[in-house]
């Protein structure tokens, strides 16, 4: 089967120095990459910035922005058997960015954001009968609850929930723990492990 994988942040630049991220490492998507590879399936992983080396097997596409992220998932969406949305991508970007680095004054500085695009959403309206779409929600709170909202309103197959802000879990760590919930109201609790291991499961899971 043909895998269309996200991972890493976007990077939404204000000026050539200075640019709206988060922190997310891209280590579980990239772990689920090189799970989907040793399953025996095709992948094509769009990445944001990120200091993992891709897995060789891998056809991967290099991004920056949410805008090119946007581009590459939605180019290759089409051709995807499954499509895992696992990125941390910038919900909003500068409505500005500017050319040269800005000088700081005395005075605050305010700056004008604008949404970028709902990518998941638009894939979730593109989806067909034969395709999987899988997201990931990374919550501080209401873990459950804003999953299934996630879940509904994207038109999602499956949606991964995690919660942040935990010693341990999350962002940058090599473990963590999740909830797997289908659209038809299945809910497998995964409990803490190494993103490797825990990316083989998410991977068998849908695909039972």
């Amino acid at each position: 089967m043909k895998f269309l994988i996200s991972a890493g942040p976007t990077k939404e630049r204000i000026d050539p120095v200075r640019f709206i991220s988060n922190h997310s490492s891209g280590k579980m998507g990239y772990a689920l990459a090189s799970a989907a590879l040793k399953m025996g399936h095709e992948v094509i992983l769009v990445s944001g910035p990120v200091n993992i080396i891709p897995p060789k097997e891998a056809n991967t596409i290099n991004i920056e922005s949410a805008a090119e992220m946007a581009d590459a998932m939605k180019s290759n969406f089409n051709d995807a058997d499954i499509t895992i949305s696992c990125a941390a991508v910038a919900d909003y970007r500068p409505v500005i960015t500017h050319q040269s680095k800005m000088k700081k004054g005395d005075e605050n500085l305010v700056l004008e954001l604008e949404r970028t695009e709902d990518i998941l959403a638009r894939l979730g309206k593109m989806k067909v009968e034969n395709q999987l779409l899988v997201g990931f929600a990374a919550e501080t709170n209401d873990l459950i609850a804003n999953a299934k909202g996630k879940l509904e309103r994207k038109n999602l197959d499956w949606i991964v929930a995690n919660k942040i802000g935990e010693a341990g879990t999350g962002f940058a760590a090599d473990q963590n723990e999740v909830t797997l919930i289908s659209k038809n109201g299945k809910m497998i609790k995964l409990p803490l492990e190494d993103k490797s291991t825990l990316a083989e499961k998410i991977i068998s899971q849908i695909l039972t």
